[in-house]
């Protein structure tokens, strides 16, 4: 559900340096919900951060691409996560260590819906306000799910922007799946300079290929050989 968003960010937006992945003026960009890490190395392998022929090696023992992002393995990845709800605050703290040091970067951050139950989010979103970061664009993958089942059955959180608007951010609610909305949404937000943004995401969990979208049972799934095939035709693959 979030392949569009990263797609935009690591083609369109983020400025890096594939070649010296720490460079100090990177924009930094952290994905909170780990457990989608498969469209993040495609994007940094993409990008040149490390060979397209790591991919297949995903979660296997000794690989640089672990199950969840580790930044003491793998190229181009600014920050460990899979503790979920830590990326806000890791990134609040990026956005203000940023500004103490006079660098100019953004820190962008994707969260999934289902994090929005961390007390912690929202610890750092009143701080994060609180401290002006205008350079932290947190963007929602809001496709409706987690691990445990349908959001609100679980939560009962229904309107996502409502809360960060309550703490003074500023808000913004796209298709997640619409390049253009998404990028259109960043660059309103990078043009908001005295507070923290967020971008809520409507997304569709398995988007485009019929039998998984919308199934939660596809959150630890994976495809057998005739299913990925069948999967790879859904998408346009010849």
């Amino acid at each position: 559900s979030l392949i569009e968003i990263v797609r935009v960010l690591y083609d369109d937006v983020l400025r890096v340096r594939p070649h010296e992945p720490r460079w100090p003026d990177r924009d930094r960009f952290i994905l909170s919900k780990g457990h989608g890490c498969p469209s993040y190395y495609a994007a940094l392998a993409r990008r040149g951060f490390f060979p397209v022929d790591w991919l297949p090696t995903l979660r296997k023992l000794g690989s640089p691409l672990q199950g969840h992002p580790v930044m003491k393995k793998t190229p181009g990845v600014d920050m460990t996560t899979g503790s979920l709800g830590h990326g806000i605050p890791i990134g609040a703290g990026m956005a203000a260590a940023g500004r103490l040091a006079k660098l100019d970067y953004f820190v962008y951050v994707i969260t999934g819906d289902g994090e929005l139950n961390e007390g912690i989010v929202w610890e750092a979103v009143q701080s994060a306000a609180h401290m002006r970061l205008g350079r932290l664009i947190a963007l929602v993958d809001n496709n409706g799910w987690q691990s445990g089942g349908f959001i609100q059955d679980v939560s009962g959180l229904k309107d996502l922007s409502a809360p960060f608007a309550a703490f003074g951010w500023h808000t913004q609610e796209i298709d997640g799946h619409d390049f253009e909305q998404i990028l259109g949404a960043i660059e309103s937000a990078q043009a908001e300079t005295e507070r923290p943004s967020v971008i809520v995401a409507h997304t569709i969990k398995g988007k485009g290929i019929p039998f998984t979208e919308n199934d939660n049972n596809w959150h630890k799934r994976v495809p057998t050989r005739a299913e990925l095939e069948a999967a790879l035709k859904f998408l346009g693959d010849d």
